[in-house]
């Protein structure tokens, strides 16, 4: 049991310098990380009475 559980801590170590890896280098290969720049407007209807 000690065995799995140190696999799944080093598979989410893994996973965590993975993700901050492709955070970094992500732009590079054309991923987009930033918000859209445009607002939005959408009207809202409320049912009160």
């Amino acid at each position: 049991m000690a065995r799995l559980i140190k696999y799944f801590l080093y598979l989410g170590i893994l996973t965590a310098i993975a993700l901050i890896c492709y955070a970094y280098i992500g732009p590079w290969f054309g991923a987009d990380f930033s918000a859209p720049l445009e607002e939005v407007r959408k009207p809202v209807v409320l049912d009160g009475q």
